[in-house]
């Protein structure tokens, strides 16, 4: 490892959660890389469904040092924000390196070890901007349905054109599931199921919501935070259960036709899918709008608290130090894991970090800096 390139600190994932992070550790003049597996910056926006829009107004989009440019009270899509985040690394000169896989965290005396595809860094510090959910989760009945169904995750659909002719099937009523039904249900017929876990009582894109946003945002950054017994209780269903319908409601999906069975999808009868009532639906398609599941398995090191997530304060992990977090859902208040919230913490994480690197300098380096 004598050899091996080193950085004061290493950001892995150049999503909003690592460039915010990167915007901070440049004010405060920390050597730093932030390390992306994508080909280009934005890709993680690039590649999902065509018809997505932000849940948030421009408004409460922006990064540090620069608002998202559109309009407040308009919705960005999904290419109006991978632009964004790749003008933003172009401005404030984030150094970004594309196509790079981080494949193992390991530690060894002071140093992180950060393995890559093609390499092995070291860093003094690590932050971990990957997100809170990155493997899709499919049933593993799935592979048991007739393989004359198209099957997709959410994360692989893009629009109608990639099913083919028939009813389609979507498993799983929160956000995507919602969103991907109603415009499916312009050119099939669709079913839905899985329980709605609520729904927010206005139309997002209203008037009214010019009101209600700037109230909303103040709880979720904070009132909804690790410190108070509502917070912490909001992050508990956060990270355990689906999140509840925003833009799309049931009465959208009602009045689309949809036809709609609060039964999870459970198993596979004859080739086909099964509701937890017994009820077997005859389609053509089926997309998997079933969430995604957290994957540390790359880090050798013990992160994790009781509840399975890391063990962290405000993005610093318990017993590992120099090593943080930026971007958990719920890592310090619900406006954690959106794309306006994610700074406050990135710029609490880079605090530390460029105290950890002024106290280690020698004196002679202390001096000069």
């Amino acid at each position: 490892m004598t050899n091996a390139e080193h950085h004061d600190t290493i950001v892995i994932g150049a999503g909003q959660a690592g460039l915010a992070t990167g915007y901070h550790l440049a004010r405060r003049g920390v050597d730093f890389v932030i390390l992306e597996s994508h080909d280009r910056v934005g890709d993680v926006w690039r590649n999902r469904f065509d018809s997505l829009k932000l849940y948030s107004p421009a408004q409460y989009d922006g990064l540090p040092g620069m608002p998202m440019p559109m309009p407040r009270w308009t919705w960005p899509g999904k290419h109006d924000m991978a632009d964004y985040l790749e003008a933003y690394v172009a401005k404030f000169e984030l150094p970004v390196r594309t196509g790079v896989q981080v494949d193992g965290l390991a530690k060894a005396g002071d140093d992180y070890i950060v393995s890559t595809s093609d390499t092995v860094l070291t860093a003094s510090n690590v932050v971990i901007a990957t997100g809170g959910w990155q493997t899709p989760i499919v049933p593993s009945f799935a592979d048991q349905l007739d393989p004359e169904i198209v099957q997709l995750h959410s994360h692989e659909y893009r629009n109608p054109t990639q099913l083919q002719p028939g009813p389609v099937l979507v498993v799983g009523c929160a956000h995507s599931g919602a969103d991907i039904a109603l415009e499916l249900a312009e050119t099939h017929d669709v079913f839905v199921s899985g329980p709605i876990r609520g729904e927010i009582p206005f139309d997002i894109e209203s008037k009214r919501m010019r009101v209600i946003g700037p109230v909303l945002w103040f709880l979720a950054n904070h009132v909804l935070t690790e410190r108070t017994k509502r917070g912490r209780a909001a992050r508990a269903h956060v990270r355990g259960a689906g999140g509840p319908l925003l833009r799309v409601k049931r009465a959208h999906l009602d009045a689309a036709g949809i036809g709609y069975h609060e039964p999870k999808t459970v198993g596979v009868v004859d080739g086909r899918p099964e509701l937890a009532d017994g009820e077997v639906l005859d389609v053509a398609n089926v997309v998997w709008c079933t969430g995604f599941r957290k994957d540390t398995s790359w880090i050798s090191l013990p992160i994790e608290g009781e509840d399975g997530w890391p063990e962290q304060r405000r993005g610093a992990v318990v017993g590992q130090e120099g090593l943080f977090f930026v971007g958990l859902p719920f890592q310090y208040a619900f406006a954690s894991m959106l794309v306006g919230g994610v700074g406050r913490d990135a710029q609490y994480v880079a605090r530390h970090i460029a105290a950890r690197t002024s106290a280690s300098l020698p004196e002679r380096e202390l001096a000069a800096a």
